[in-house]
């Protein structure tokens, strides 16, 4: 997975500014794709689903 902060995948919108993958001002995500899981054994809300590919900004 490439990425560059700068400049942001259209196709893929976060607001997740915490993450080294978002792109500043603008509210996408720098990825050309993500990984979206869960840590539910059977999700049933969006609030059971993760975006996987998030790392922490240093």
């Amino acid at each position: 997975m490439m990425n560059s902060n700068n400049r942001p995948n259209p196709s893929i919108g976060c607001s997740v500014d915490q993450c080294q993958y978002h792109c500043g001002t603008q509210d996408f995500c720098s990825l050309e794709k993500i990984q979206v899981g869960t840590h539910e054994k059977n999700p049933t809300m969006d609030q059971c689903t993760d975006c996987q590919s998030f790392r922490v900004k240093q």
